[in-house]
């Protein structure tokens, strides 16, 4: 019997999935790892302890699971969280910690390109959005304000092309993770001229474009004997975590689009042409050649609610934060539509579409006397609900969209789902209890071995059989609360920017 092993490296786990050849699960493991917020505006991991916590659930999957019954491994495919920068030196040694995609401290190298014609330029030819998300703000950071880092630096890699190094010895990076860089330009694919200069550096500081398809070099013969895996396993680059939902949701085409809500968030269409917009609002990647995901990210989703449970939550075992969520979902769910006047705004992180401003701060707004922790703990997920529409009101005005899918493990949250199927008025449709990032992955790497003719055959083959129709009622009841959060979103831009300064 033959399987296929998809490795995810989120922002705070990594998530192991073994598929047979019909696209069943067989298995599946998880590690965690942490995020370091060393200062305001940082956010870092460990490459290292990415690596082990991989290697650690990749080798009891296959230990508890594969093995035993007799699989054999005919692929590993590759999926990853984009905007991670990790300098190496000549040896590929880390030379710090990875910066994750919520780290904000580029905000005055973006603010400087963001007014600058060079700035449209840079957008235009890569589709990545002028953000302090964007790799090429970090190198410029390093640039500007690490000055013996940047000078040791001999490669800036994402993490996933980091692991990939430690397994097979190849520094690569697929399409789709290297146009979200901010430095690939996406017409001609090929790292774009102006987007180096800016950031000072040159292509072979950079890993080698390849398609998401693309088998790597063999695992090291070390691996191979500590993972119980033979010399002919093929690794595949494959692509980021959200070409891979959108992907593993079947969406491709007019009138659908997909929500993903994880620690962070976006709604994605795909096609085969790029979105544009004089604003600057939208992301453009590159799934495949000619095959673009486009859409808006949030930098406040998942992690939100959590931050807030850890803050206010009751736990009935020491970091039981499941359980403290589903306790304060349950109260919440007494609350009626609107949080009968209090509003959130989820922005702990800054943010990312629509609005785009790295200085943006939470806050709750319209509290009164009567307000009690069950209206917060509503509020609190409507605020980040209300983000999410927000984006997808704004891809509305490109692209047709009739009805959704969603994915994530807060997204698919009954309370949640209903929520979303709600303010945007729209059917949702899901499958429980699946992962759409793993099962793009699937896709991806049976494709590879000829099991589909194409990305196109295999989205149709996806039925996501449970769906979610709106309310009316409730659908009325948050449009007049999501103007003011809309308006309060965009008004408080000055005080988010003063308040920033004094820290």
């Amino acid at each position: 019997m033959k399987c296929i092993i998809t490795i995810e490296l989120g922002t705070n786990a990594v998530r192991v999935f073994a598929f047979d050849l019909n696209g069943n699960v067989i298995g599946s493991q998880r590690g965690y790892y942490p995020t370091f917020h060393t200062q305001p505006d940082y956010s870092e991991q460990d490459p290292d302890q990415m690596f082990i916590t991989m290697l650690y659930a990749l080798k009891n999957l296959l230990n508890e699971q594969i093995h035993p019954k007799k699989y054999k491994v005919v692929s590993i495919c590759f999926s990853s969280s984009m905007h991670s920068v990790l300098a190496v030196d000549k040896s590929g040694n880390p030379l710090g910690n990875a910066i994750t995609w919520s780290d904000n401290r580029a905000k005055k190298e973006t603010d400087k390109l963001k007014t600058s014609a060079l700035g449209k330029t840079i957008y235009t030819a890569t589709g990545t959005p002028l953000h302090p998300m964007s790799p090429l703000m970090k190198i410029a950071w390093i640039k500007n304000n690490d000055k013996e880092r940047f000078r040791q630096t001999s490669k800036f890699l994402s993490i996933k092309s980091y692991i990939i190094k430690q397994l097979t010895d190849e520094y690569i990076i697929d399409y789709s993770i290297a146009s979200a860089t901010g430095l690939l330009n996406i017409h001609k694919i090929k790292w774009d001229a102006d987007a180096l200069k800016f950031a000072g550096i040159n292509p072979a500081m950079l890993p080698d474009l390849a398609p998401v398809f693309t088998p790597l070099a063999k695992l090291k013969k070390a691996y191979q004997s500590s993972l119980g895996l033979t010399a002919d396993t093929k690794i595949i680059v494959g692509s980021s975590d959200g070409c891979m939902a959108i992907l593993g949701d079947g969406v491709k085409g007019e009138g659908k689009a997909t929500i993903t809500i994880e620690d962070s968030g976006a709604v994605r269409v795909m096609g085969d042409k790029v979105l544009k917009d004089d604003k600057q609002r939208f992301f453009n990647y590159l799934l495949t050649e000619g095959c673009y995901v486009s859409g808006g990210p949030t930098n406040n989703g998942g992690v939100i609610f959590e931050w807030f449970s850890k803050q206010f939550g009751d736990f009935k075992n020491p970091f039981d934060i499941e359980y403290s969520m589903q306790e304060l979902i349950a109260e919440a769910s007494k609350v009626p539509a609107g949080s009968e006047g209090l509003l959130f705004l989820p922005y702990l992180l800054g943010e990312r579409a629509p609005i785009w401003n790295a200085y943006a701060k939470g806050a709750y707004f319209g509290l009164n006397i009567n307000h009690e922790r069950k209206h917060f703990i509503r509020a609190t997920i409507e605020g980040i609900l209300y983000e999410i529409y927000s984006i997808g009101k704004t891809l509305e005005e490109n692209r047709g969209i009739k009805r959704l899918s969603i994915n994530g493990s807060f997204a698919t949250i009954p309370f949640c789902t209903q929520m979303i199927a709600d303010i945007f008025n729209k059917p949702v449709q899901l499958r429980q209890n699946f992962h759409s990032v793993s099962y793009g992955a699937f896709l991806v790497a049976a494709t590879e071995m000829g099991i589909y003719k194409n990305l196109d055959e295999a989205a149709k083959t996806v039925v996501l059989p449970d769906e979610y129709l709106p309310e009316k009622q409730n659908h009325n009841a948050y449009m007049k609360y999501f103007k003011i959060f809309e308006r309060l979103s965009t008004k408080l831009a000055p005080e988010f920017e003063e308040i920033a300064n004094l820290q």
